[in-house]
């Protein structure tokens, strides 16, 4: 995996979304496009690498109809 799907991987995990789903989204070749597409262009109109992975997650969790788990979220 090369750093900038590295990059957002990892983003995309510290807003909760889960492994499996981000496992299925990173091995279809179609669906890692759309996502870089996306997280480019929300770079691309000025948000963060944080603040453009946590408008994708919300989206992922809104279509998915999965809960975040903020239990695992660090005190």
């Amino acid at each position: 995996m090369n750093n900038e799907r590295m990059n957002m991987y990892t983003r995309l995990r510290d807003h909760f979304i889960p492994s499996p789903v981000l496992d299925e989204i990173f091995k279809n070749e179609e669906d890692i496009q759309t996502l870089e597409k996306a997280f480019k262009s929300l770079i691309e109109d000025g948000l963060t690498d944080d603040s453009a992975a946590e408008k994708i997650a919300k989206l992922v969790f809104k279509e998915t109809g999965i809960e975040p788990d903020y239990g695992q979220e660090e005190e």
